[in-house]
């Protein structure tokens, strides 16, 4: 009875042991793939093939799986590299990496490490880049270093079943020196600009005060030549209307006389008018009115007095003043027909003649050329 008992004990844990072989077995003979990634499967050592999302059945012992490889595109950040410009200044530039694995096997067999290759192969490429471009395009052509660093870093990458599909230069950091002396570019460039700015307003704005004196004075002008021809046009009209009255009255010499001695007052108006001009016609006029007064007697009848004994010696005058009321005193005095026409008569003395042009009188459809009621001639 112990025989049995330990022959099937014996058995019992056979059986158990081949149950456990067997579920080892078939749990390694089947692989489930997740989605966005790859298996390479190894037969004895040799690649036999790429496994793809889902379930796949494998030959226990004979194959071999190796790490899933995630086919997702990756974004790799690497840390700043220090990077020697054309202008001998070392900035330091961080560079970000986009790339995907197209495929599996090149990527397990081609290299060991893709990302370390990666890593250095961007530094590099950015270093060569970099050094043939000085701080100034560094900072303002990143779009074309990232055009070159990823063409350079795909056809590299390319065998090995990689694509980069894009490289980011993400900072760019010069040294602290150069950081200040560029803060104090960008300072004076735009104290520059205020000042072109305030230049240029102030500028516009002179130009607009000229402009705007400049139409206030054509405004002001205009605005004189409206009056003075409005003006003119008034005398004209008030001329023409005292023309038309003077032929429609009709006027005789002794009228024109009349208004010749209205006018001779204004003519010695002021302190420094010493001459006198006296026109030819007064003495006509004159005449015309005398011979009303004396009845018909012609004035030029009329002849000077005799010269009177002359006077006895008296003393002479203690001031100038005395002496110029002397010599007034003792003047002959010279009557109006004993002045030639058109003569002056200047202290007491007759001066030699003047010859006055002759007064025209205008028809009756023309303006008279004096105005009798001023004394003085109309504008031209």
């Amino acid at each position: 009875m112990n025989d049995i008992s330990v022959g099937t004990i014996v058995g019992i844990i056979v059986g158990i042991v081949l149950v456990i072989v067997v579920i080892v077995i078939i749990a390694r003979s089947v692989r489930i793939i997740p989605q966005a990634s790859a298996g390479v499967v190894e037969r004895l050592g040799r690649y036999h093939k790429t496994l793809s999302p889902g379930l796949n059945i494998l030959v226990p012992v004979i194959d071999r799986l190796r790490p899933l490889i995630d086919v997702r595109e990756q974004v790799v950040s690497f840390p700043p590299q220090p990077v020697i410009t054309e202008d001998n200044l070392v900035v330091s530039i961080d560079t970000v990496v986009y790339f995907q694995v197209t495929d599996a096997r090149a990527a397990t067999y081609e290299i060991a490490n893709y990302l370390g290759a990666v890593e250095q192969l961007t530094t590099t490429t950015l270093r060569n880049v970099v050094g043939g471009l000085n701080l100034e395009e560094a900072l303002t052509s990143r779009d074309q270093i990232n055009d070159q660093l990823r063409a350079v870093l795909d056809e590299a990458t390319g065998k090995w079943g990689i694509r980069v599909s894009r490289v980011e230069l993400k900072a760019i950091d010069p040294p602290l020196s150069i950081q200040d002396s560029m803060e104090k570019q960008m300072r004076a460039e735009r104290d520059r600009r205020a000042a072109i700015l305030t230049a240029e307003g102030t500028k516009q704005s002179a130009i607009l005060e000229a402009e705007g004196a400049r139409q206030a004075e054509i405004l002001r002008a205009e605005g004189d030549k409206q009056a003075a021809v409005l003006r003119a046009q008034g005398e004209a009209e008030a001329i023409g209307t005292v023309f038309n009255a003077i032929h429609e009255g009709q006027p005789d010499d002794k009228l024109l006389a009349y208004q010749y001695l209205q006018i001779l007052p204004k003519i010695s108006e002021g302190t420094a008018n010493k001459l006198w001009i006296i026109p030819s016609e007064l003495t006509e006029a004159v005449k015309g009115i005398a011979s009303g007064f004396t009845g018909g007697a012609s004035p030029s009848s009329w002849t000077p007095p005799k010269p009177k004994s002359p006077p006895p010696t008296t003393p002479a005058p203690a001031t100038r003043a005395e002496a110029a009321a002397k010599s007034a005193a003792d003047a002959p005095v010279i009557p109006p027909s004993a002045v030639p026409p058109s003569s002056a008569v200047i202290d007491g003395v007759v001066q030699d003649p003047v010859i006055p042009e002759p007064l025209v009188i205008p028809p009756a459809d023309e303006p008279p050329a004096i105005d009798f009621g001023s004394g003085q001639n109309p504008p031209a």
